[in-house]
């Protein structure tokens, strides 16, 4: 199938057909005349399935259809799109320029915190059709006065699991009733838990059209994958080795935490090694100009936690490597799908100490694969065991999520749950949050626990080019990035 038998118009093929792309993507083959056709759409699928495109394309053709009907309406919000972090938004507000770029009429902008409000607003009061927004700088909008969705015809919710991880519902419950009631509803997660589908059911219209690609255990085979074992202080003499590689050309370090990051990068100068590091903690600025720098290629090594990484699209990323191993197993998928995408080939290395045993053991349950064991190093130890895939030993989980003691309570007992820190057990790393997103004063209190979502990479072959996550593919100059942790008001993923 080819993008010219959806029944696409011509200035969407035509931006297409620039952009490099004939061949979608399953998620696109099923969702586009779907939507097309106007009906609600319940999509399950993770970041690199092609998701984006699968509702971007369709959205600017309605959008363009009735526009030609009312030529003289004055400008106002025809299509919400809501996701949960800076990235995302900034990759989604990227592709609809990209494939809408022959649709002259049709104008989009995209919001979110932890930058200054006004050149915003002057967006939106010049008149837009299509907004994109993170949760916490829409609402604060909303009620300055700014943003008006009574004229909403397409309202997206994309990454729903991932609002629910980092305390958004309530948030999207806020806004939902500002919505007209008559609207297409587009509504998208990697996963379906009891909330998301309570959610689901109360935002769709009865009997959506379900679709739904690539389960969350799955890793693309275009992804070589191998375990390094090392005791963890030689980690970073184990990575300076393995950089040593000039094949390795593009590579994105994954950390738990914001600290660990940082760690890595020092560590990297100290060997004159060039890295730059994203997390919640970098101003926007630093954050747009490092993944500007990573994507360009004048920046070898980029260093990221998973919150920052969310929605990352890079061409040519040759290299993931798990510093630090995630403490949920869905996370590793997510990771390594940063690689491998769009039919290329790319390699995952995982750095393995003793106490990440228990993670590796969870990844490979989840995958169901024996991960290849990479001896041929100098850092290779006795001290840290293989873990096998149909092994009977049972390995303990860490009392925290890096191997590190529970923090105590504040009644100086220890805290409860797997995760530890002051979260109580959502498996999180202490000083980051999970999912990478903007934190409304309404998500501060009674946030669910969750873990990393996965990402599983979009097949394609070499002649018929896919869309990788549906996002424009850029050399340089998308990010953006929220803070994680601290702040009393919102940060601003």
């Amino acid at each position: 199938m080819t993008f010219s038998e959806l029944n696409l118009i011509d200035p969407i093929l035509k931006a297409l057909t620039e952009e490099g792309y004939t061949t979608p993507t399953p998620i696109q083959a099923q969702a586009i005349p779907q939507v097309l056709e106007g009906h609600d759409l319940l999509g399950v699928a993770q970041t690199g399935t092609g998701k984006t495109a699968a509702f971007t394309v369709p959205i600017l053709q309605l959008l363009h259809r009735s526009a030609q009907l009312e030529k003289q309406a004055p400008r106002r919000i025809r299509c919400l799109v809501l996701t949960p972090t800076r990235e995302l938004a900034i990759q989604i507000n990227e592709s609809f320029g990209a494939y809408g770029r022959h649709l002259s009429q049709i104008r989009h902008t995209v919001i979110f915190g932890g930058v200054g409000q006004n050149p915003q607003v002057a967006q939106l009061q010049r008149g837009v059709e299509v907004l994109i927004a993170t949760p916490g700088r829409l609402l604060d909008l909303m009620n300055q006065g700014f943003v008006d969705l009574r004229g909403v015809e397409i309202f997206v919710l994309d990454e729903a699991d991932r609002m629910l991880d980092m305390g958004f519902i309530n948030d999207i419950k806020r806004i939902l009733p500002k919505l007209p009631t008559k609207r297409q509803t587009l509504f998208f997660s990697a996963t379906m838990p009891g909330q998301i589908q309570e959610l689901a059911s109360t935002i769709l219209r009865p009997n959506p059209v379900r679709v739904a690609v690539t389960p969350v255990s799955s890793t693309a085979d275009t992804v070589t994958q191998s375990v390094f074992l090392v005791e963890g202080n030689n980690k970073p003499a184990l990575l300076r080795h393995v950089l040593k590689d000039k094949e390795i050309r593009r590579v994105l370090v994954f950390t738990r935490t914001k600290h660990g990051a940082d760690k890595v990068v020092k560590a990297l100068a100290q060997y004159e090694i060039v890295a730059e590091a994203i997390h919640g903690n970098k101003s926007q600025n630093h954050r747009q100009r490092a993944l500007s720098n990573f994507k360009a290629g004048s920046t070898r090594v980029l260093v990221a936690t998973d919150i920052a990484a969310r929605g990352i699209d890079v061409d040519e990323l040759t290299h993931v490597i798990n510093y630090e191993i995630p403490n949920e197993p869905e996370t590793y998928v997510h990771r390594i799908g940063r690689t491998g995408r769009a039919g290329a080939f790319g390699t995952a290395f995982s750095f393995v100490e003793d106490e990440e045993r228990a993670y590796l053991q969870d990844i490979q349950k989840l995958i169901n694969r024996q991960i290849d064991l990479e001896t041929d190093h100098p850092f290779t130890t006795a001290h840290v065991r293989p873990v096998e895939l149909n092994g009977r030993e049972r390995i303990v989980r860490p009392k925290g999520p890096a191997g590190r003691p529970q923090r105590p309570s504040r009644d100086g007992s220890s805290g409860g749950g797997r995760s530890g820190g002051s979260h109580g057990g959502g498996g999180r790393p202490s000083g980051e949050r999970s999912g990478g997103g903007e934190r409304s004063s309404s998500a501060n209190s009674n946030r669910p626990a969750g873990g990393g979502r996965a990402a599983a990479p979009a097949g394609g072959g070499d002649a018929n080019r896919r869309f990788g996550s549906g996002g424009q593919r850029v050399q340089a100059g998308d990010g953006g990035g929220r803070r994680e942790g601290g702040g009393s008001r919102r940060s601003s993923y």
